[in-house]
């Protein structure tokens, strides 16, 4: 089977939209059961200014009573380069994080909104924050806005390139293109990412794609048949940008874990999950929000006529594994 690799990003872009703080306790246990159910990679905060974003107040706490599972990358965001301090400090305390995201945006206007400064100054910070980590930890790369701007609108496609070479010449290859407020289509992906793959082959992409207008899931399949196998998602489809920065009018959630999950199975591409422990999950992050998520297939079950694995992968998507009488 072809394979992908899916970024569980529920405990902090996820939870980044939300006004109510999520207790760390509840943190911890979906963080937990991500893992436990086959995600390779999970972020897992974000070393945000607890003033800007108070929802990662407990990003050490956090860390530091979060179990780990080998194999297993825990990543946290980072904007500066106080922020790659902390996550220093946290992992020479021996509970950090073991991968780290440095944001850059592909407009100038969207980086004087996001991160309050120009994108030279953040290219400074990315570097600096570069040489501080200093190889402790797997350095991920984000171009948000990578297919159209909120403020500006469109974006030019060579700008993209040229951020993603300014990444691997920092020594960063890995980069995940933020399509922000959901403005990809079929036609610009297979675009920018052919171009990419042809100038920078040696860059891992990551599709970073939201559902700000349905269109979330279509263009994860355009990425793929682009050749992108790694893919960022949240259960439920929460989140997207900070709760005091609306974008899209404020609907600009992430493509939906557990939809992509049985998107990719039912096309016969193995996700790693535990396809009878999927819907569960998703359930648990409804009850510790309080309310019903955007997931199609919690209501209606994983789709009945996919490749099943395993007579669990069964049970899981609700068919009946036992003759009928």
């Amino acid at each position: 089977m072809e394979k992908v690799v899916l970024c569980e990003c529920f405990a902090r872009d996820g939870l980044q939209h939300e006004p109510g703080f999520m207790s760390t306790n509840s943190k911890l246990a979906l963080i937990e059961r991500f893992a436990a159910i086959g995600f390779e990679r999970i972020e897992a905060t974000s070393y945000s200014n607890p003033k800007v974003v108070p929802q990662f107040t407990d990003a050490s706490e956090l860390l530091a009573r979060l179990p780990r599972r080998d194999g297993v990358w825990y990543k946290a965001t980072c904007a500066n380069p106080l922020a790659v301090e902390r996550a220093l400090a946290d992992r020479n305390a021996r509970f950090g994080v073991n991968e780290i995201s440095l944001l850059v945006s592909a407009s100038e206007s969207h980086t004087n909104r996001n991160l309050k400064r120009t994108r030279n100054e953040q290219w400074t910070n990315i570097a600096e924050m570069t040489r501080a980590a200093d190889r402790a930890f797997r350095l991920v790369g984000t171009v948000s806005v990578a297919f159209g701007c909120p403020i500006e609108g469109a974006v030019d496609p060579a700008a993209v390139v040229a951020d993603v070479a300014h990444f691997a010449r920092l020594g960063v290859d890995r980069v995940a293109l933020g399509d922000t407020t959901g403005m990809a289509t079929p036609a610009t992906i297979a675009a920018l990412v052919g171009r990419l793959r042809h100038e920078l082959p040696e860059i891992t992409l990551i599709a970073h794609f939201h559902d700000t207008r349905g269109t979330g899931l279509l263009n994860c399949i355009a990425a793929f048949d682009a050749g992108i196998d790694h893919f960022d998602c949240a259960m439920g489809g929460v989140g997207g940008h900070p709760a005091k920065v609306a974008y899209g009018g404020g609907h600009t959630g992430n493509v939906c874990t557990e939809d992509l999950v049985d998107l990719f199975e039912s096309l016969g591409v193995d996700t790693g999950i535990d396809l009878a422990q999927l819907i569960p999950a998703a359930l648990a992050c409804e009850e510790a929000l309080g309310r019903t998520l955007q997931g199609r297939v919690t209501r209606s079950g994983l789709n009945p006529l996919k490749p099943a694995r395993t007579a669990a992968d069964r049970r899981g998507s609700g068919i009946e594994t036992t003759p009928a009488e």
